[in-house]
């Protein structure tokens, strides 16, 4: 994966970027693997690929090329900035210096502060009076959560469902893998004498900060949940965009 943004940057050489990527990979091979992007991305060492790797011809050139970057990098929770999900990832931002010279970005750029205000998973959920049958998990699949869950408590570890309620102040971090069972994520149901349930697509939707006019229907429930599981969650991308526009922005007028 890294191979296809290291070719788009080396073939389109932006004045900025950003990625994301999952939190573990700070630690992935004790650090060595984010350090080795950062050292790409940066121009430090040139990315050695080998031959065996089926690439274009286009493509090995623009992975030769050097890049020169100024790289900054945290990890964020959705959960500090209004959403209530745990997902935290990684972020990484880099500054053209080919485009921008000596510019200091470390002097204009500062990642988002994050906002800590209370988030409560009711303020998502929509009206559960109105929330189609489907999503109730089946008896058979609530009793196999059970069971599941058991067998990893026995073995010590935490593993197997989680339940959630209204007044929750946040869920687990949504996965892709979310239209499987929904285990990491399952909506207590018992003052209704039901089943827990799944996060309807809309819910997902807003669980990432989707706008509420934004269309959930137009693929199946398992897409939406891939889709959604995949995506990133949007006031934490709307929040280092605009720390990001204001850095250059802010450039672009120093150096004008």
């Amino acid at each position: 994966m890294f191979f296809e943004i290291q070719r788009i940057i080396a073939e389109k050489r932006p004045k900025a970027f950003m990625l994301e990527n999952v939190k573990q990979l700070r630690g992935h091979d004790k650090g060595r693997t984010l350090q080795t992007i950062l050292d790409i991305l940066e121009g430090r060492n040139e990315q050695e690929i080998s031959l065996d790797i089926p690439l274009s011809d286009e493509t090995r050139n623009a992975l030769s090329n050097r890049l020169n970057y100024q790289v900054f990098y945290k990890v964020l929770r959705a959960a500090d900035f209004g959403i209530p999900q745990n997902r935290e990832r990684i972020f990484i931002v880099g500054f053209n210096r080919d485009y921008y010279g000596n510019v200091d970005f470390s002097q204009l750029f500062d990642f988002p502060t994050p906002l800590f205000h209370p988030t409560r998973l009711g303020d998502i959920l929509e009206n559960s009076a109105l929330i189609n049958e489907k999503y109730t998990i089946s008896e058979k699949l609530w009793q196999g959560h059970i069971r599941r869950k058991a067998e990893h408590l026995n073995k010590g570890n935490g593993f197997g469902y989680s339940l959630f309620n209204k007044n929750s102040t946040h869920t687990n971090t949504l996965s892709a893998r979310y239209y499987k069972d929904g285990s990491e994520i399952l909506i207590d149901q018992s003052e209704l004498s039901k089943h827990p349930r799944k996060l309807t697509p809309r819910e997902c939707a807003r669980l990432q900060g989707f706008p509420e006019n934004y269309i959930v229907d137009a693929v199946s429930d398992a897409q939406a949940y891939k889709q959604f599981g995949n995506s990133v969650t949007v006031p934490v991308i709307r929040a280092i965009a605009t720390q990001l526009l204001m850095a250059m922005n802010t450039s672009e007028v120093l150096h004008s």
